[in-house]
């Protein structure tokens, strides 16, 4: 069975045909480091790792891109467009580059915890701003953007008149400008809906650099469509993100890289849907933003108890990718207890000897175990319906724990589908899923040996031996474990 993906601009399942064979491109929208990565930003993560997983399992070299966006998204809002990094530097009182390496260690050091994969390429906007410039000179060169006071727009109306503008997103360009906002400063634009290539830098602003145009800012969409380009060409295969991206972000990047690369940029979109908190979007109008940390520790009044990393991955993978998903303490614990029982069960899947070669004893249970199992591949090939593949895992957690306690017999099943059996769980949980688990052994070491390392370097303090007490902090910190000094003197750690 071919692979097929849903493409969110055709809005159909398309089979999936690389554009070089045996390679793929994906660019995927990484985070803004202007604060801490929370629960919503887990979502698309997850996902994109489970599909750069299953694509290299079915054998393609993955060139996956993602980007850090350290400068340039702003709110075309209010006098002056803000850039939420200099702001936030500021509001911290950091240098902005200060303030952007502490969220970006923060991201990866959550995503570790994910057990996601490192992308191929993760370049950030500041770093590539000379090709967001090249890319903005050639869209004004073709008359599609426009200078005003040292700002650059792409002119929106323009382009609409010969492309295809709002497919993507399902939005209509003469309602987009019937119904976009009257905005303070913003004058200067020939249309509301045009957007920002370039922004002026006021004299207060942090973060700038020289253009031909004078010193400023990039906008949001011009880092995407120029860190693409480089590193995946003019066409690639994928781009990835969030729905909430689809507009503008995504919009914008498809009309400013058809003007500069006569292209549009992918072939397929990919995006998947949000997570709600107890049936609200999350946001801090609702008070219900929940940080990674606060999960991990369970130091948030929406959380009856701190949640391990792989519970979150879990969940996520419960349900398909495009499906919406509302989040609650009660969803976490059925996820966290589901996760423990299918575990067990691939625990003693793996010990489970296969025997000989001869026929099933239980025709009829060979055969419904044989359907499940082969139904894994074609459930992923499905647009990836990781939550079918999960139901099919746990039809069969009752057969392995019969054989395991002698209620179904050993050779109820052929010897070659036991093998089979035990290579899917594999493949799937470890290798595409990405799933490990933490038993109740390794966690109970692991909590001596924590407090045995808390202990020495309370001796080390004591002792004024502050370079052990330091290296004993940090070193856990690069393992991905957070230690923490009380008020009262005591310590505290979390993963």
């Amino acid at each position: 069975m071919s692979l097929k993906v849903y493409n969110s601009y055709t809005r159909k399942k398309e089979v999936f045909t690389s554009i070089t064979p045996g390679h793929v491109g994906m660019y995927v929208c990484g985070p803004t480091v202007s604060g801490e990565s929370h629960l919503g930003h887990a979502r698309p993560y997850i996902t994109f790792d489970f599909i750069f997983r299953y694509l290299t399992h079915k054998g393609y070299k993955v060139r996956y891109v993602r980007n850090i966006t350290d400068a340039g998204h702003f709110e075309e809002e209010g006098k002056e467009a803000e850039d939420k990094v200099g702001k936030k530097a500021i509001l911290e009182k950091l240098e902005p580059m200060e303030l952007v390496q502490k969220y970006t260690n923060l991201f990866h050091w959550a995503m570790l915890q994910f057990n996601c994969v490192e992308p191929s390429i993760e370049p950030t906007a500041t770093g590539h701003i000379v090709e967001q410039l090249n890319m903005i000179e050639k869209i004004i060169a073709e008359g599609y953007a426009y200078e005003v006071n040292g700002s650059v727009y792409f002119d929106l109306k323009k382009y609409a008149a010969t492309h295809d503008y709002g497919k993507l997103s399902g939005r209509v360009m003469d309602d987009l400008l019937e119904t976009t906002r009257e905005l303070d400063g913003q004058q200067e634009k020939r249309d509301k809906a045009d957007f920002a290539l370039w922004k002026s830098a006021a004299p207060e602003h942090i973060m700038r650099w020289k253009s031909p145009w004078g010193e400023g800012f990039p906008g949001w969409h011009i880092e995407c469509s120029a860190m693409a380009t480089k590193y995946l060409g003019a066409e690639f295969d994928i781009h990835g993100g969030g729905m909430d991206l689809q507009f503008p972000h995504h919009e914008s990047e498809i009309a400013q890289s058809t003007i500069c690369n006569l292209h549009s940029p992918a072939k397929y979109w990919i995006h998947n849907n949000m997570i709600t908190i107890n049936g609200k979007k999350m946001g801090k109008s609702y008070n219900n933003v929940i940080k990674l940390t606060e999960m991990f520790s369970g130091n948030h009044p929406l959380l009856t108890q701190a949640f391990a990393p792989m519970t979150i991955r879990f969940f996520i993978l419960q349900s398909h990718y495009r499906s919406p998903v509302d989040f609650s303490s009660e969803a976490l614990l059925a996820s966290e207890k589901a996760l423990k029982r299918l575990w067990e069960a691939y625990e003693v899947l793996k010990k489970l000897n296969p025997g000989t070669e001869e026929p099933a004893t239980d025709a009829a249970l060979e055969t419904k175990v044989l359907q499940w199992i082969n139904e894994f591949d074609e459930f992923m090939d499905d647009d990836f319906s990781t939550a079918k593949i999960l139901a099919n895992m746990f039809e069969l957690t009752p057969v392995i724990n019969g054989i395991k306690d002698g209620h179904i017999a050993a050779n109820a099943i052929a010897g070659s589908t036991l093998i089979l059996l035990q290579k899917q769980f594999k493949i799937y949980l470890e290798d595409v899923f990405g799933l490990t688990y933490v038993t109740a052994a390794d966690d109970e070491t692991l909590h001596g040996v924590m407090q045995l390392l808390i202990d020495i370097r309370k001796e080390s303090k004591a002792k004024k031996d502050y370079a052990t007490s330091d290296k004993i902090r940090n070193q856990l910190t690069t393992l991905g474990i957070e230690l923490k000094d009380e008020k009262d003197g005591a310590m505290s750690w979390n993963m």
